[in-house]
């Protein structure tokens, strides 16, 4: 396969990942994902505003979580978020440091 057919396919394929988590999945909850998965919506909207940047595109949070969530993040947290209990908010300090926080150094 070549090198332009093999990014067609990795941005077809994180297109669909965003559209079912938009459009199919919006009950799944972001810690839940990065408790389970290691990411979330946001780490999806860092990794596309880092790499928009690392290419000269300007491009701020607030544009890339839009872009990922479909609407204003404020939006999305107002329909969709629900509270976690105590235990989800217990292992996703731990998921974050070990997936995120370790990840940047």
């Amino acid at each position: 396969m070549d090198d332009a057919t093999r990014t067609e396919l990795e941005a077809a394929a994180f297109r669909r990942l965003v559209h079912h988590l938009m459009h199919r999945r919006p009950d799944v909850q972001n810690i839940d994902l990065m408790n389970l998965g290691g990411f979330c919506r946001n780490c999806l909207s860092r990794w596309y505003q880092e790499e928009a940047n690392a290419r000269g595109i300007a491009m701020d949070k607030d544009t890339a979580r839009e872009i990922v969530y479909g609407m204003p993040y404020a939006d999305w947290v107002a329909r969709h978020q629900t509270e976690a209990d105590a235990g989800k908010k217990a292992a996703f300090e731990v998921a974050f440091r070990e997936n995120v926080t370790e990840a940047k150094g």
